[in-house]
């Protein structure tokens, strides 16, 4: 059945000096079109290999991280080629094992997981599913991805300075990373600050274009409550980043004053260094002011990376199971719910630090408290699929993957949310097992899933589904081979950013559970290459994909794949909703947005003649 554009009676106006109009533009040179380009699409295509780049850099630092954890101290003669200052005679040194967990942490969330899904899929999905032309301000747009470009390579840079990259974990306490006399580093520390200040101007820039997008840009019909999840998991998050990233800009700047200046903002008046008390400042700071700073900003990011996924997973798996979201306004009240949530429970990364019990009882009650809108949102998903008509794609299978992941890494959440146990397990590779259950589990495999299902949107291909599914399998079962060990770790006592564990009597007989964890983090590192392959000759080689190969609802697929400059020869009118499948007495099973009602047509039609004639 062919999807009819309706005719629009009014168009949205857009920003002043705002988007692309969709016809009249001329035609862009290769620097215009492909590097310094304004397309929203393009843009977000930009953002996809630049962040499967870090992927790949902060993947290949986690698998330095397992060799050693796995055989401590064992002589790695194929590491030979790196300097002298990381690896002596294929032994990993403990100064480049400190700077590979701490690069590893900072690339995947910083330059790889946010970058993905604010900047990929944001980029590229939200003029598609709300019917505008591009962006609110392309040229801001297009600035947000060199920012953040420059501030990767910035932070990549750190590791060919002299002492090497930042080494004091991903959080960068102080005094650690205040004191280069503590940590042995100085120009790289203060490039992962400078690094971090100009990615944050770029996450600022994208987040005031979304949300200017979102509110002025939809196109007629297109009211909030008929906005696809994923366009609202998007919104949410950025308005969470308008809020969350000038507090840990304002933190990085005291820090940067404290490294170059010598001021003390988290440096104490009584602090010894080598026994000797520091000679040159002042004191007077406190080292807990930069753990309030970082992790208000800290627990609202890890919203900022699942929310997007939870969005990308919904749209996806109600296409593949053929039913209508169940709950939808349900699952975006706990999107918004969430959000607000998210900014008072910074503290339970706290409860070691000397807090007052009562207050840390108020970030236990409010930490349990958001597991409600996360438990809704997995139970309206289980609704969804329930008696679904399914579609087993391998986008499919890692959004499903996504719900049965994020579950495991919340239910672990639910033990540090209490205080009492959270004395045990802190700083534990507990801690290590449920971050990556919420983080890798959750985003990384929404991020395929949507890799996947919007590829051929993107590119006018479909990808390999027999290689899809064989990385999906590769990676649901060596990530659970890698990850659900940290939590008997933990349980046992290991503490996360050990260098050798075996030195300890109560910890060396881990060695052989390592050693394991470590083969499955191989086999599911070499997994990604097996995507990039498919990733890469697809775009070549891969079967077309024509308008709308997985038969979905929404505005995108009503355009040619890729779709042409400014998307929409005329302005969409939206009907309904994103979720219609399935509906009885239709004749498809499946209703796209934009085709009309029986009759609308026809109206319309005699009412711009009577508008034209009167």
């Amino acid at each position: 059945m062919a999807t009819l554009v309706a005719p629009a009676i009014v168009r949205k106006k857009s920003v002043k000096g705002g988007a692309h109009d969709a016809h009249g533009h001329h035609e862009l040179g290769f620097v215009q079109k492909y590097i310094f380009s304004q397309d929203h699409k393009r843009i977000g295509i930009q953002f996809m290999f630049s962040s499967l780049f870090f992927l790949l850099v902060g993947g290949g630092l986690a698998m330095i991280v397992r060799l050693e954890l796995g055989w401590p101290g064992h002589a790695f003669k194929f590491l030979s080629f790196l300097p002298t200052t990381m690896v002596a005679g294929g032994v990993i040194l403990p100064e480049f094992y400190n700077s590979a967990f701490t690069m590893h942490a900072t690339f995947m969330i910083f330059f790889a997981v946010m970058p993905f899904l604010m900047g990929t899929f944001a980029n590229f999905l939200i003029p598609l599913h709300i019917g505008a032309p591009d962006m609110a301000f392309p040229k801001i747009n297009m600035l947000s991805f060199w920012f953040a470009l420059t501030a990767g390579i910035i932070m990549f840079s750190s590791f060919l300075v002299k002492g090497g990259a930042a080494g004091g974990g991903w959080t960068n306490y102080p005094p650690l990373s205040d004191l280069s006399e503590l940590s042995g580093v100085n120009v790289g520390q203060n490039l992962w600050i400078i690094s971090l200040l100009i990615s944050g101007v770029a996450s600022l820039m994208g987040a005031v274009n979304y949300i200017t997008t979102v509110v002025n840009m939809r196109c007629p019909g297109m009211s909030f409550f008929r906005m696809p999840l994923a366009i609202w998991a998007i919104f949410v998050t950025a308005i969470l980043l308008l809020l969350a990233i000038p507090v840990l800009t304002a933190a990085l700047v005291l820090l940067l004053f404290d490294r170059t200046v010598h001021t003390s903002f988290f440096i104490p008046a009584s602090i010894l260094v080598a026994g000797q008390p520091l000679v040159g400042r002042s004191g007077g700071g406190q080292v807990l002011l930069w753990q309030h700073l970082f992790w208000f900003f800290g627990h609202p990011e890890v919203y900022i990376m699942i929310l997007p996924a939870m969005g990308i997973a919904s749209d996806i798996l109600a296409t593949f199971a053929r039913k209508p979201i169940f709950g939808y306004k349900a699952m975006v009240f706990s999107i918004c719910g969430i959000a607000v949530l998210g900014f008072f429970v910074w503290g339970h990364h706290m409860f070691q630090s000397g807090m007052n019990p009562l207050l840390g009882t108020t970030f236990m009650i409010s930490t349990m408290l958001i597991a409600v809108p996360s438990a809704i949102k997995t139970f309206n998903w289980l609704g969804t699929l329930y008696g679904g008509n399914f579609k087993f794609t391998t986008a499919f299978l890692f959004a499903v993957g996504f719900v049965a992941m994020f579950v495991i890494g919340g239910l672990s959440g639910i033990f540090m949310a209490s205080t009492p146990v959270d004395i045990f397990i802190h700083d534990t590779y507990f801690i290590v097992g449920h971050i990556h259950y919420v983080l890798f589990g959750g985003s990384i495999f929404a991020i395929f899933a949507g890799l996947y299902y919007w590829f051929p949107k993107m590119f006018g291909r479909m990808m390999n589904e027999t290689l899809g599914k064989i990385h999906f399998w590769l990676v649901f079962l060596t990530f659970n081979g890698v990850f659900f060990p940290m939590h008997i770790l933990g349980i046992g006592g290991m503490m996360r950013r050990i260098y050798d564990y075996t030195q300890y009597p109560h910890l060396s007989h881990f060695q052989g559970l390592n050693a394991f964890m470590s083969v499955c983090a191989f086999i599911l590192g070499a997994s990604t290459l097996l995507f990039l392959f498919n990733l890469f000759w697809s775009m070549f080689k891969g079967k077309p994909a024509g308008q709308n190969p997985w038969h979905a609802n929404t505005l995108e697929w009503t355009l040619p794949s890729p779709p042409v400059h400014g998307n929409f020869s005329e302005t969409p009118h939206v009907f309904r909703g994103p979720y219609e499948y399935s509906v009885p007495g239709h004749t498809e099973d499946f209703w796209p947005q934009n085709e009309p009602p029986e009759g609308w047509l026809e109206r319309a039609q005699q009412m711009k003649a009577a508008a034209t004639h009167g």
